[in-house]
């Protein structure tokens, strides 16, 4: 069997005037993600880790923020253009862990919404995406409420 993994690191900051999207979900908080996509940080670290497992460059190389074509996309089209990749490709996955690390708001309440919105999109079972969350406890960029990391892991399996 051929497996391949790729890992990915996706941060924004947050701004006023701009919904918080994270893993597809809207998610009711007084400021939002600010980057050139909708800026759903959860979906472009797991979008880059499986471009990155293919060995493709990462998503700016297929995704160029310099495109009028990207402009306030939404990241739910990128990760499906980047499947169909991973699917001409021979690969598919079989499991993704995450982490989202943010001060506020609390995302628990939101996993499970995220969850299903990303396993359909992907057409993998639930229990094959694993979402967790942690907060900065009031240190560095996290802890001070100025942006939002994400991480992912992704083993793929060829076909």
């Amino acid at each position: 069997m051929n497996f391949r993994i790729g890992h990915s690191t996706d941060i924004h900051r947050l701004v006023d005037n701009r919904d918080l999207i994270l893993g597809g979900v809207k998610i009711d908080h007084e400021k939002g993600l600010l980057g050139h996509s909708d800026a759903d940080a959860l979906l472009h670290a797991i979008t880059e880790a499986i471009i990155g497992a293919l060995g493709k460059g990462d998503i700016g190389t297929h995704f160029p923020d310099t495109s009028s074509e990207f402009k306030d996309v939404d990241s739910k089209i990128l990760l499906k253009n980047t499947m169909k990749l991973m699917i001409d490709e021979g690969y598919r996955i079989n499991n993704i862990d995450s982490t989202i690390f943010a001060e506020r708001p609390k995302m628990k309440p939101h996993i499970e919404s995220m969850k299903q919105v990303i396993t359909e999109l992907l057409q993998i079972p639930l229990n094959d995406l694993n979402i967790k969350a942690t907060r900065g406890e009031k240190l560095g960029f996290i802890g001070n409420e100025e942006g939002i990391a994400c991480e992912a892991v992704v083993l793929l399996i060829k076909k």
